[in-house]
C-alpha cells in the first residue's frame, strides 16, 4: 500500500485570487503545504494538481511534482481523483488530500489520517478533527464542524454549531474539521462518479455528499491545529505564528 499525498490547487478565487502563489515567509503558499507533506513518515510522494499553468511553474520551480487536470472540476476532490488516476494508482493504495492553503499543517497529521487504514481494513475514508480552542471558531461558519460516534465515525458535517448544548455551550468539546482526507484509490473514483448531494449544496461541503449516498467517513481527533488562510488578511497571523515556531 503506497500513501500519495494530493494537493488540489486552482488559481481563481472570489476571495483571494492567486492564493496558492501568496508569499508567506519568502515561499509560495503551496510549497509549504508540499514540503509539510513531505516531510511525514508515511508519505512515499507527493503531487499537486492544477488546471493552472503559473502554478504548474511555481511547482516546477521549487522541485515539486505536478500533475495537469481538466479546468471544470466539481471540487477540490473531484480534481484529487482525475490525478490519481492519471498516476494510475492501485486501487488499494492511500491518496490523502489537503488543501494548498494549510502552511502549518502538521506532517504527523498525515500519519494520523492513515492509521485507520492499517488498523481496519473496512475504513475507505477517513478526516481529521481538532477540539476547538479559540472562541470565535465555535460561530464562525468557515470553520467547519464536526460530531461523530462512539466508534469514530461521522455523524455530520456543518458550519453551524454542532452540537449545539441547549442550556449552554460550556462543559463539552466541539472539534474542527480540518481539511485533510485521505482515502482507497478504489473509493476514490466511486466518488467521483456520485451525483453531488442536497446537503453537500446546502452548507457548501464536498465530504456530504459521501455521508449523503451511505458511506463513512473515519474521523481522527488530533491535537495538532491545522490554520487555513482564508483571506489576505490572514497572513499575517501565518507568519506571526511561523516566526514563533522557528520557521521564518
Amino acid at each position: 500500500m503506497r500513501v500519495v499525498v494530493i494537493i488540489p490547487s486552482r488559481y481563481g478565487s472570489s476571495r483571494f485570487n492567486g492564493k496558492p502563489l501568496a508569499q508567506i515567509c519568502g515561499k509560495p503558499m503551496i510549497e509549504w503545504v508540499y514540503q509539510r507533506a513531505l516531510a511525514a513518515t508515511c508519505v512515499d510522494s507527493v503531487y499537486v494538481a492544477t488546471d493552472d499553468p503559473r502554478i504548474r511553474d511555481a511547482v516546477n520551480g521549487f522541485g515539486g511534482n505536478v500533475v495537469m487536470t481538466a479546468s471544470d472540476c466539481r471540487s477540490g476532490t473531484d480534481r484529487v481523483a482525475e490525478a490519481a488516476q492519471r498516476l494510475g494508482l492501485a486501487m488499494n493504495d492511500v491518496v490523502i488530500n489537503i488543501q494548498g492553503d494549510q502552511p502549518l499543517v502538521d506532517p504527523r497529521s498525515f500519519d494520523a489520517v492513515v492509521k485507520p487504514f492499517i488498523d481496519d481494513p473496512a475504513v475507505k475514508m477517513s478526516t481529521l478533527a481538532f477540539a476547538i480552542q479559540e472562541k470565535r471558531e465555535l460561530t464562525d461558519p468557515k470553520d467547519v464542524k464536526v460530531t461523530f460516534d462512539n466508534q469514530g465515525d461521522a455523524l455530520y458535517f456543518s458550519r453551524a454549531t454542532i452540537p449545539h448544548g441547549r442550556d449552554s455551550q460550556a462543559g463539552y468539546d466541539v472539534y474542527k474539521h480540518l481539511g485533510v482526507y485521505a482515502y482507497t484509490q478504489e473509493f476514490l473514483a466511486r466518488f467521483r462518479s456520485l451525483a453531488p448531494g442536497r446537503l453537500e449544496e446546502i452548507e457548501k461541503l464536498e465530504q456530504l455528499r459521501a455521508m449523503e449516498h451511505g458511506y463513512r467517513i473515519r474521523v481522527v481527533v488530533t491535537p495538532y491545529d491545522s490554520p487555513e488562510v482564508d483571506l489576505p488578511v490572514d497572513i499575517e497571523r501565518i507568519e506571526e505564528k511561523m516566526t514563533a515556531m522557528g520557521l521564518c
